[in-house]
């Protein structure tokens, strides 16, 4: 569901939607890192001016650790 609720954003955002994934990696019990992969242009605009986009995405996807008590930790990554 966090997932599904990040591709979408992150589509709106960017120039590229089309080439927006993202991957769910699990570290340890209750940590789930979402890495999304985004074109080499998109990323600044994911990442926003002073990390404020990145932000604040990273502020409603911690609002679901209310729901089911993981903690989730963003990443942004560009594709080659």
């Amino acid at each position: 569901m966090v997932e599904d609720f990040l591709r979408e954003y992150a589509k709106l955002i960017v120039e590229f939607p089309d080439k927006i994934q993202v991957q769910k990696v699990d570290l340890e019990d209750n940590i789930i890192e979402l890495i999304v992969f985004a074109d080499k242009i998109d990323t600044g605009k994911l990442i926003g001016r002073n990390g404020k986009m990145i932000n604040a995405i990273k502020t409603v996807v911690s609002a679901y650790k209310v729901k089911d008590l993981t903690s989730y930790r963003v990443t942004v990554k560009s594709i080659e």
